[in-house]
């Protein structure tokens, strides 16, 4: 029998008016964005809405919003759909709408967890010091191969940290290094090497010191096993005790997101249907890239359904 999973977006998918007309159509959409509201001690809706995007941009900003985003536009579709998930995935903060869906934590939970951990990693790194760079068109290999030389030339840090199709990973670390190594790669092949608008280069060695602040905070907190298994991104495995979930979560900060080997392993578990939860549509293009036997659709709007 086929099965069904959802899967949440990471940080790039927001946008200024995000949800608009979804919470035109359905108030449960605002009674999320209040939920997450009353939880940060602001409002997060309306920086949703009005912006600045400046402000929506801002890790500690851009995690909860997509967070709550995202549990918004699921909560809509199981109430008009009836779907039910077999599994959930996300794309690494992506990661967390899946652990609120699966009921690991609640949605005020999640928000500050999330801020939080955007505040650790805005903290880890000076601005203008970190870069990320999209590579298009050149084989994993071959990309960590270059990473790992210009690393040791350099003494800095660089590596790829988001396996995000074939043919597209990105590579992240301290600029100089990043640059360097960008060019490098281009020279090998890649048909692009393209710099991304972030403030903080994820998923590397740099963001250990954030992933040390998370670890104690989560220490703090209870987990409930998943009501629905999700795979983390760093292992592509089903985790049930909320040690294991943690520590996914605390090495997610410095280690790649596998997002190839997440949809392969889900089409491995007899995952015939993919829909995309939450803003934009990043995700659906990069599943039609990695199987394109799995059926995907994208849900954040009253069109949608």
């Amino acid at each position: 029998m086929s099965k069904i999973a959802c899967v949440f977006p990471g940080q790039g998918s927001q946008s200024l008016g995000m949800l608009k007309d979804l919470a035109e159509n359905f108030p449960s959409v605002n009674v999320c964005f209040e939920e997450s509201s009353d939880a940060l001690g602001y409002d997060l809706w309306k920086i949703c809405q009005q912006g600045p995007e400046s402000s929506l941009n801002q890790t500690e900003i851009t995690q909860p919003a997509l967070l709550t985003a995202s549990i918004a536009c699921l909560q809509v579709l199981q109430s008009e759909q009836g779907i039910q998930a077999d599994y959930y995935a996300g794309h690494s903060l992506g990661e967390y709408s899946a652990l609120v869906a699966a009921k690991v934590i609640d949605l005020s939970q999640g928000v500050k967890i999330v801020s939080a951990r955007g505040k650790f990693m805005q903290a880890a790194v000076k601005p203008g010091d970190g870069a990320m760079y999209a590579i298009i068109g050149l084989d994993d290999e071959a990309i960590a191969t270059i990473c790992e030389q210009v690393a040791n030339e350099t003494k800095q840090v660089v590596a790829p940290v988001n396996f995000n199709s074939p043919g597209q990973v990105v590579i992240a670390g301290q600029k100089e290094a990043v640059v360097q190594a960008a060019a490098a790669i281009k020279e090998a092949g890649a048909k692009r090497a393209l710099p991304l608008a972030v403030s903080v280069p994820s998923h590397c060695a740099l963001m250990k010191g954030a992933s040390e602040e998370l670890s104690h905070l989560l220490d703090e907190l209870p987990f409930a096993s998943p009501v629905v298994p999700v795979v983390n991104n760093v292992d592509v495995a089903v985790a049930n005790d909320s040690k294991a979930i943690k520590d996914a979560l605390v090495r997610q900060l410095y280690m790649p997101v596998q997002w190839t080997k997440s949809i392969n392993y889900l089409a491995q578990q007899g995952v015939s249907d993919i829909i995309e939860v939450g803003p934009g549509k990043v995700l659906t293009g990069l599943i039609k890239r990695i199987d394109k036997s799995i059926a995907t659709r994208s849900f954040n709007s009253p069109s949608d359904l």
